[in-house]
């Protein structure tokens, strides 16, 4: 599993440079939006509870701090704490075109 060797965050999205070299630049909104933790996706059935549209245009990472040797949790502006993103989920969120080709290629 690569696992990030540097985690910037701008003022305009976070970016996440992986072991094997490949830099993530991902928006803060859009990563806040795929939080997993108990408030946003249901225990029971799996489905989203938020959409990107109840975020705060402005929502931005404040901090972050890495969990275990597999996650990272991020402090976000609208106070929300909670959520883990494992590194294979980070990495399956980014957008760049080398990335997204990947995905649709493989119908992910």
């Amino acid at each position: 599993m690569d696992q990030p060797s540097d985690v910037k965050l701008t003022p305009q999205d976070i970016r996440i440079k992986w072991s094997d070299g490949h830099d993530s630049v991902l928006e803060h909104r859009y990563l806040r939006s795929q939080c997993g933790c108990a408030a946003c996706v249901s225990e029971m059935t799996g489905k989203r509870l938020i959409s990107i549209s109840d975020i705060p245009k402005n929502v931005e990472a404040l901090d972050w701090m890495q969990v275990g040797r597999y996650a990272i949790r991020f402090l976000w502006s609208d106070f929300h704490d909670t959520g883990i993103y494992p590194f294979n989920r980070l990495r399956s969120l980014c957008q760049c075109v080398e990335c997204h080709s990947h995905q649709q290629q493989h119908n992910l």
